[in-house]
């Protein structure tokens, strides 16, 4: 009896099953989506239009007893509104903004010209910002640190860090030091690297020594310490990148959370 309702039960297996399974597995598979079309947009939009600053060096601030270490940026002649991209023309929006004014023969005549177009002076930097809607903008605009940024903002600030040159793995990886005494031969070499009988090569990607900075380096998350509209000048709390003159480009912080100002 058991046998037979066994074998009643039991159906014939077909193709038209297993399509049904295979949609039924499939059904719950994640599929490209408004959602994250979305997601990678914001990811490369930025939080608001940014400015560049040219970087004038480090000093002290004193708040409630506690020194703090801060940078100034002067911000330069420029921050102009050199060109306004629309989806409809150009299939993205965008605003892209120029900074220091030199003379028209160190640019090239693509550059000038593209300077002239847009009725503004010869400028040497160009950086464009996607945003999603850049419709208060309009070229030949002048961007002014005051409206755009406070004191206690958070910001992003990215620059060429200071190049060291050729330098071992010590200095450019932190690597340990080998013994200093003892008859030691190998205070600061590198070490093994890695090959042997297996793999019998060096994997890529293992950290050698070689050059080291002088690269784009962006400081996340700095809090702006103070705003002086008269000077023309930002202050913000820690070290930035780069040297003293150095130029720097700011844009509102995208990762906003807790900070110890």
């Amino acid at each position: 009896m058991a046998g037979s309702l066994g074998m009643a039960t039991m159906q014939p297996f077909s193709s038209s099953m297993a399509g049904q399974r295979l949609v039924a597995r499939n059904s719950n598979v994640s599929r490209p989506s408004n959602v994250r079309t979305n997601l990678i947009q914001c990811r490369t939009l930025e939080a608001g239009v940014g400015l560049f600053g040219t970087k004038a060096g480090m000093t002290t601030l004193y708040k409630d007893g506690l020194a703090m270490p801060a940078t100034v940026i002067a911000l330069e002649e420029g921050n102009i509104v050199t060109q306004v991209k629309t989806a409809e023309t150009d299939g993205y929006n965008a605003v892209q903004v120029g900074y220091q004014e030199v003379k028209e023969s160190k640019l090239t005549k693509p550059e000038a010209g593209h300077c002239k177009k847009a009725g503004v002076a010869p400028l040497r930097k160009l950086r464009e910002f996607k945003l999603k809607d850049v419709s208060t903008f309009e070229p030949g605009q002048s961007l002014s640190v005051e409206e755009m940024f406070k004191e206690g903002d958070l910001i992003d600030v990215a620059g060429i860090s200071i190049g060291k040159g050729f330098q071992g793995g010590v200095k450019r990886w932190g690597f340990a030091r080998g013994l200093m005494t003892h008859g030691s031969k190998s205070k600061r070499e590198h070490g093994s690297i890695g090959p042997g009988s297996t793999p019998g090569r060096v994997f890529p990607g293992v950290k050698m020594p070689g050059h080291m900075g002088a690269e784009r380096v962006k400081i996340r998350k700095a809090v702006i310490l103070m705003v002086d509209a008269e000077k023309r000048a930002i202050v913000v709390k820690g070290s930035l990148p780069g040297k003293p003159g150095n130029v720097l480009e700011i844009t509102p912080s995208k990762i906003v959370g807790k900070f110890d100002k």
